[in-house]
């Protein structure tokens, strides 16, 4: 299972790191246990409990991201309380209260809601606890150390560049493609509580609003700010709503949609199920309209695969979960971890630094050196959709 393919970096980078400062020393458990609570009355590791908080297990992408934390962390000695959340705000709350009441050295929160960790963050900072946010920046408050995530405008416009890719508006090198338009587009955006949100759809914009103003692009629907395009939580129940919504109010004179901007596989798989019941596809070639996405979900690269969806942008959390290791073990051992980026992310409060990682599109012709190449899904997951 790709959970498994992301332990050997994410271990490979702490151990090093850990050896280097430590003499040899910290490389305690090895335990893999994909459990959600490591923290039952057990013995600490030699390094020390550290929490890492995640929004949900809903998604496979956030299962990934927790499980190669955790394993990374163990494998450089750290006991771990893993704990996802459900999508509730209050749980997750009480769960990183936990964390600091169990003795956590450090914290690593994946937010559901960037805005309500207030409370526990100045608990945190009492307690001397660094806290690390993970891909999604904790808003508001001071006690924000540090953030690492990916270059989140940059993937806004990835998934802009495959859209109209998709369309034939460009070609996937950059080139002017041949075809003029115009062509009936509708955009959809993340959670309005969820920072990278705006930055997925600022991106996404800075090259699609040109089209749109030359006539390109056409919004039927008239809705093109992101107050008007989000999805709460990112659900794809409530994308395939929205979608169907759409299809209805927009498109009940015999026109077709021809392309959707969507900033996240989850949402895809909800906005392409709406389109399939209203007639659309099955495939590309059948008149499916061009539907981007984002993490490179197994379910949504079988769709890729298939010609169903037509792209997502690639991020490798593997690289994501081994860079929060390194800053979380950075700070426990006195050290400042190294920033990339100290301009981009203002919290409200102040600009934490951060550490920003690279993204990559993923087409059907480059499922293979991006995704199975790299050991990150294997060619029979992408063909099965499922996980190994």
């Amino acid at each position: 299972m790709v959970l498994k393919k992301f332990v050997a970096l994410a271990a490979g980078l702490t151990l090093a790191l850990s050896l280097a400062a430590c003499g040899g020393s910290g490389a305690g458990s090895t335990d893999t246990d994909t459990g959600t609570d490591t923290t039952d009355g057990g013995t600490t590791a030699e390094g020390g409990l550290i929490g890492v908080a995640m929004p949900t297990q809903t998604s496979s992408r956030w299962i990934a991201d927790g499980n190669a934390v955790k394993e990374g962390l163990e494998a450089a000695g750290y006991e771990v309380d893993l704990q996802f959340a459900n999508d509730d705000i209050p749980t997750q709350q009480q769960q990183v209260d936990q964390m600091i009441t169990k003795g956590a050295k450090a914290l690593i929160i994946a937010a559901i809601d960037g805005t309500t960790l207030s409370g526990q963050l100045d608990a945190a900072k009492a307690a001397g606890i660094p806290v690390v946010a993970y891909d999604r920046l904790i808003r508001d408050s001071e006690n924000v150390d540090f953030y690492v995530t990916f270059d989140n405008f940059k993937v806004g416009v990835q998934q802009a560049t495959s859209l109209l890719v998709g369309l034939g508006v460009m070609n996937a090198d950059g080139s002017e493609g041949s075809a003029t338009g115009p062509f009936n587009v509708e955009l959809f955006a993340g959670s309005l509580d969820d920072n990278n949100a705006f930055f997925f759809f600022n991106g996404a914009m800075s090259i699609l609003q040109p089209k749109i103003d030359d006539g390109t692009l056409v919004i039927k629907s008239g809705q093109t700010t992101i107050e008007q395009v989000n999805i709460l939580r990112w659900q794809q129940e409530t994308a395939q709503k929205r979608m169907e919504d759409l299809l209805t109010q927009a498109y009940n004179d015999g026109s077709k949609v021809q392309g959707v901007l969507s900033p996240y596989d989850g949402l895809s798989r909800g906005i392409l199920t709406a389109l399939g019941n209203a007639g659309y596809g099955p495939t590309i070639a059948d008149g499916m309209p061009i539907v981007t996405g984002q993490d490179a979900e197994i379910e949504s690269v079988k769709l890729i695969n298939d010609d169903v969806q037509f792209a997502s942008i690639f991020k490798d959390t593997r690289k994501l979960a081994a860079q929060a290791i390194v800053v979380a073990q950075a700070y426990l051992m006195g050290a400042e971890p190294e920033a990339n980026d100290t301009e981009t992310y203002d919290n409200g409060v102040k600009v934490v630094p951060s550490y920003l990682l690279e993204s990559d599109i993923v087409y059907k012709d480059t499922i293979t050196s991006l995704l199975v190449d790299s050991g990150y899904w294997t060619a029979d997951e992408v063909a099965s959709g499922l996980a190994g």
